[in-house]
């Protein structure tokens, strides 16, 4: 029997769903639970999925883990909760090439990919989505780059560690950017609130001129 889960990484509890599978089948519920644990412990704060394949006749079970999405393991990387939602706009995070290898190299044997620099280019792609700058840049100008072969050092030494002086360097110019984007977003913030206001003084003025109802 092959049970399908998603789980908290290393926080899975009890569950009527998984109580109704496997206590019939006599499998000892906590023992399943402190395996996955287990397994799961290096993801804490994503949703993992999880396989569970039992042997009803044996009692037995093996566990197979499946690292979580892209975008959460580029969350976690990056310390940020949720993605841009207009990426053409706004931007959330920087990310240093490193960060980037780091969760390909994560991600790399569920994303069937056939070396790691392709894996990198999937990751490039999602960051991409999510409003996620690579090494100051969009993640357009990266995919470029990796083509050109730019980065193929880093990528063939499986470089994941990102020095702390880059990573200043990184974090001094993310603050520029959301520095511009917060003007951006007042200013537009501004000329919406001053078009209500345009439109709500239109209103009132037609109401006033309008006759009241039964005089000519």
């Amino acid at each position: 029997m092959q049970i399908k889960l998603l789980v908290e990484g290393g926080a899975m509890e009890p569950g009527p769903a998984l109580s109704q599978k496997l206590g019939p089948a006599g499998i000892p519920i906590n023992q399943v639970i402190q395996k996955v644990n287990e397994a799961t412990k290096d993801f804490k704060g994503l949703k993992v999925p999880v396989e569970l394949d039992v042997n009803l006749k044996t009692k037995k079970f093996d566990i197979h883990i499946f690292s979580p999405p892209v975008s959460g393991l580029l969350k976690k990387e990056l310390g940020i909760s949720k993605g841009s939602g207009e990426q053409n706009k706004i931007q959330v995070a920087n990310a240093s090439i490193e960060q980037i290898i780091l969760v390909a190299k994560t991600k790399m044997q569920n994303l069937l990919c056939k070396d790691l620099k392709t894996a990198v280019k999937v990751v490039v792609g999602t960051c991409g989505t999510l409003g996620i700058l690579i090494e100051n840049k969009s993640a357009k100008e990266i995919e470029a780059e990796i083509d050109r072969g730019k980065y193929d050092k880093e990528i063939s030494q499986e470089k994941t560690e990102t020095s702390p002086e880059k990573k200043k360097e990184l974090n001094e110019y993310f603050k520029e950017v959301q520095r511009k984007q917060d003007i951006i977003l007042k200013q537009e913030q501004a000329a919406k609130a001053a078009e209500e206001e345009k439109k709500a003084t239109k209103a009132g003025e037609k109401k006033v001129e309008s006759p009241p109802v039964g005089k000519k």
